[in-house]
């Protein structure tokens, strides 16, 4: 819809598209610029009062005015307004937008354009280091709740005139600015266009949840994949990286992560510890990291397949040191102690950290005995539980992690149910589940395992130096 020329009656359709004035933080004034009225309309708090002061004084000013009728609103806008962020719009719905988003509106009468000047500010946090991903060395920043501020924050590390964030309008009422970060000589145009055409045409009413509402509507899953379909990080270093590698970056307003495409199976065992560290150690660490997936999903249910169904094979190997236990036991000590720790981590992880550690020293000392004393767990079940609660942690992604444990779950159940053939059967099913976890685009989740690609593999396994790591272009002059 278009705005009128006559001010009265654009006034009226505002009031009546906008909460005005019952909404205490919707502020309008009426204003003279020499003999012309005005009308301007903002949100409390999200406009930098001082500029707004100095632009208004700027325009009622007498010695500012030459004519005290304003004639032209382009030449107005252009000779009058200097702020860098003004624009002309004729567009209800686009000044509806900016009006809810920050930016404030300035009518004119005798004209059917409105000014959208831009003083917006949003209050914002530190950019603080994330702590899902804390490392030993390197920057100690992290994304915001603020798009524009993580826009920076990589704009500061990759100041290439290629690097392009193009901002897209997601939600039919919340209207989520959504912006694609990319290096245009690098990223895939087929898979930016389809990117783009997703966003477009995403039929949703508010991404509440935000990096994570948008993963769900561009990758519907179902419940047989646990496993995230697409790389999430916090790190301004970590998305740039992947920027240079190619990858798209998706930034959602008013969330301190961002998306990365494509995404594979093996982002989730990388960590930017990685990096900090000399290559050898860093290559040693991720081999370890690689180790403890196998041992987390199957350290419990092949325990559980020896002690229960090849009891001989765990007498001989010791593996139940303290007294024979019948199999029906076993199976219910594992999946209490699955369910304790599953308890102590997601206790651990809501609650304030200053009692976190405490937390843990209480459920690991105190509980543990106690459970072992009232025959509700035994000693060796906590302590293989134990193992597979540190394997879990030491993954780079918990996301991740708790996918596995989803897995080791369904694994536990189809080893006490059916033995070897449950066993077997669990893991073929978990393979199949893996492999066909969606991504988007339908690009394969296993790449470069599937389709086999040995040069793109082995940097993935191993942590190459920043010489090898670098374009032939840069050392080859």
């Amino acid at each position: 819809m278009q705005l009128s020329q006559n001010l009265n009656e654009n006034i009226q359709y505002l009031k009546s598209a906008l909460p005005i004035p019952k909404s205490f933080d919707i502020v309008t004034r009426e204003l003279l610029l020499g003999e012309t009225r005005a009308y301007w309309a903002g949100i409390n708090g999200f406009c930098k009062t001082e500029i707004l002061q100095q632009i208004f004084a700027d325009l009622q000013n007498p010695l500012y005015m030459k004519d005290s009728l304003v004639q032209d609103i382009a030449l107005y806008l252009s000779a009058k307004i200097g702020y860098a962020q003004a624009q002309l719009s004729d567009d209800w719905d686009t000044i509806l937008k900016n009006i809810c988003s920050g930016p404030s509106v300035l009518f004119i009468d005798g004209f059917d354009q409105a000014i959208l000047i831009d003083v917006r500010t949003y209050p914002a946090r530190g950019v603080g280091e994330p702590d899902t991903e804390r490392v030993s060395r390197g920057a100690r920043d992290g994304f915001v709740e603020t798009l524009l501020f993580n826009a920076n924050l990589i704009r500061r590390r990759i100041r290439s005139p290629r690097l392009t964030f193009e901002i897209l309008s997601v939600g039919m009422e919340s209207k989520t600015d959504v912006a694609i970060a990319y290096l245009d000589d690098h990223a895939d145009t087929a898979l930016l266009e389809k990117l783009k055409d997703t966003l477009t045409h995403l039929n949703v009413t508010a991404l509440t949840m935000g990096t994570k509402s948008l993963e769900e509507l561009l990758v519907p899953r179902k419940w047989l994949h646990p496993l995230p379909s697409m790389h999430l990080t916090e790190r301004p270093d970590v998305a740039c990286s992947f920027l240079e590698e190619g990858h798209l970056v998706i930034i959602v307003d008013n969330s301190p992560s961002v998306l990365i495409l494509p995404c594979n199976i093996f982002q989730f065992t990388q960590s930017p510890e990685d990096y900090y560290k000399s290559p050898i150690v860093g290559t040693y660490f991720r081999l370890v990291r690689f180790l403890c997936i196998p041992i987390s999903l199957l350290l419990l249910p092949l325990f559980l397949l020896l002690t229960v169904h090849y009891p001989q094979l765990a007498q001989k190997w010791e593996l139940l040191s303290t007294q024979k236990l019948p199999g029906p036991t076993i199976i219910f000590y594992i999946l209490v102690v699955e369910f304790l720790l599953d308890l102590f981590k997601y206790s651990a992880s809501v609650s304030s950290s200053r009692l976190s550690g405490s937390l843990s020293i209480v459920g690991g000392l105190i509980i543990g005995d106690i459970a072992v004393e009232l025959h509700w767990a035994s000693v060796e079940i906590l302590f293989y539980a134990a193992i597979t609660l540190l394997t879990s942690l030491s993954l780079a992604s918990a996301e991740f992690g708790e996918g596995l444990r989803i897995y080791r779950i369904f694994l536990i159940l189809t080893t006490a149910a059916f033995g070897i053939w449950g066993f077997a059967g669990g893991i073929l099913l978990v393979l199949l589940s893996t492999a066909t976890t969606p991504t988007f685009a339908g690009m394969s989740y296993l790449w470069p395992l599937f389709p086999f690609r040995w040069g793109a593999l082995k940097t993935l396994l191993f942590r190459y130096p920043t010489t090898k790591a670098q374009p032939s272009r840069i050392w080859k002059r």
